[in-house]
């Protein structure tokens, strides 16, 4: 149920609603989350960053949302790849979008990447202004997710894609051992030694284990408005891609 990762929070001793704790966890952990990324997913988190935007390629793509962009790195991956006219990408975190910005004027793409900072349950832009609109590793994070699900389709315009790229719990009976082993106990301890972040790092498979997969988020896409939802698995299960439409104008 996504009731279930809205409950979910970096900080268990915290009064304060799940967005504020999420945007402080990504502020203090921003210097080392690129580092991070590439060691607990031993760089495999690139490979499935290629899939996603490959599967973006089909679709009409001009004018591109990326929601919970976080240091850019789809947003970067989506303008070197697809060449559209625009990506905006917005997050919560404002340490997390500066290294972004300092990423995207490295890349030479100021010209078609826009970072910000914005509340994903409160997108800052007017119905059906994106072609496609993505969030990678964001989902788990939102403080409601039905609701940021239905901002996605607002933005979109008609005949548009949304693409979600979340981490997921394997089910494979051979996997699935060495997959709790490996969330529960390697990548807290790698957290600790590389950002010194316990609370960050042990959010983190909790909020995986909590959050809608397969069947659960298609189901959740349906009751948002997004039509053909659909699960691509990859690596054993341990991430997904949600895809879905907006349905056009003539449907």
């Amino acid at each position: 149920m996504a009731e279930d990762v809205e409950k979910i929070t970096p900080f268990a001793d915290d009064a304060r609603g799940k967005t504020e704790q999420v945007r402080e966890m990504f502020d203090s952990i921003a210097p080392d989350y690129d580092l991070m990324n590439r060691a607990m997913t031993f760089g495999i988190d690139r490979l499935w960053r290629r899939k996603a935007v490959g599967m973006l390629g089909r679709v009409k793509h001009d004018d591109i949302l990326d929601i919970a962009t976080g240091t850019g790195d789809l947003a970067i991956a989506l303008a070197r790849r697809l060449k559209p006219r625009a990506v905006t990408g917005i997050d919560l975190s404002a340490g997390m979008v500066e290294i972004g910005r300092r990423k995207v004027d490295e890349a030479g793409l100021a010209g078609v990447v826009t970072l910000g900072i914005a509340d994903c349950l409160a997108l800052p832009f007017a119905d059906a202004s994106f072609d496609a609109v993505t969030c990678a590793y964001g989902v788990r994070n939102f403080s409601d997710l039905a609701a940021g699900l239905r901002e996605m389709h607002r933005v979109l315009r008609p005949g548009g894609m949304v693409m979600i790229l979340e981490l997921s719990t394997p089910t494979g009976r051979l996997v699935r051992p060495l997959y709790d082993f490996y969330a529960g106990r390697f990548i807290p301890a790698l957290g600790r030694m590389v950002s010194g972040s316990d609370a960050a790092y042990s959010y983190l498979p909790a909020s995986i284990a909590a959050v809608p997969q397969r069947a659960a988020m298609e189901a959740l896409m349906a009751e948002a408005g997004f039509e053909a939802a659909a699960t691509r698995q990859l690596t054993f299960g341990t991430c997904c891609i949600y895809t879905g439409r907006k349905p056009s104008a003539t449907d």
